[in-house]
């Protein structure tokens, strides 16, 4: 009998049933297992990146604290353009100022939804999931609560139906819903946070047509000026029995 050797080896079939040794695929595996952990350490250095094109539009900021002490992390999503920011950009942007900026303690975030369009400002649930689940345990653990402002039909019914599935570490219950501005200032001292002036128009127009928080659209056109059906029906009656009078 042959002698046998005693290192270790793998085998993959492919579709010819030709046997390979498939060692090296599996270092390449390994080196980028290794690489994705490297992202849990936020003493890795980004100073040869290049983020000024990124601070510049203001998307992600720090910013005063809420009324429980929790430092705010701002975020627009109207100032985030997704189609020129790539998923794995915008995550080593995001680690990079959180790791090299955010103060030691809790933390909350304030993102702001006002205006968002899916096409041009949103990276999508499963990149920003994908972000969150690289972020270090202990920064996962200081997040305290996210205010969600103005969410739309549309985010409700993703995070009612895909959020315990998407959201793991406990993200999903501290996601907090405001609606309107007057809710943020319960917990979050006014001056505290910088509110865009698009935003402040938006909540009054949600103030005048609450049914827009369910899909429906402003009234561009004022169409809500014209004479209520009521008051149509009302004159169209007295015409009817001023004829009936005269024949």
């Amino acid at each position: 009998m042959g002698s046998s050797s005693n290192d270790d080896f793998s085998v993959v079939v492919l579709a010819s049933d030709l046997g390979v040794d498939a060692r090296p695929f599996l270092a390449n595996q390994d080196r980028e297992i290794e690489d994705q952990d490297n992202w849990h350490d936020c003493s890795q250095d980004f100073s040869d990146e290049d983020f000024s094109d990124l601070d510049v539009l203001h998307f992600f900021r720090f910013q005063g604290s809420d009324k429980s002490g929790n430092r705010i992390i701002r975020i627009v999503g109207k100032y985030f353009p997704a189609p020129v920011v790539s998923g794995e950009r915008l995550k080593k942007y995001i680690f990079h100022k959180i790791c090299s900026e955010l103060p030691e303690g809790p933390f909350c975030i304030v993102y702001v939804h006002s205006t968002v369009q899916k096409e041009d400002n949103s990276p999508g649930v499963t990149i920003m999931r994908w972000i969150y689940e690289e972020l270090p345990s202990e920064i996962k653990d200081r997040l305290q609560v996210v205010y969600f402002i103005h969410p739309g039909l549309r985010s409700r019914l993703v995070f009612a139906t895909l959020g315990r599935l998407f959201l793991s570490g406990g993200l999903y219950w501290k996601i907090k819903y405001v609606n309107r501005l007057q809710y943020l200032w319960d917990d979050i001292k006014k001056g505290e946070v910088e509110i865009p002036e698009f935003v402040q128009n938006h909540d009054k127009v949600l103030e005048h047509r609450p049914l827009t928080d369910y899909g429906i659209e402003p009234d561009p056109l004022h169409l809500t000026e014209v004479p209520s059906a009521a008051y149509s029906l009302g004159r169209y009656e007295e015409r009817l029995a001023s004829r009936e009078f005269m024949s």
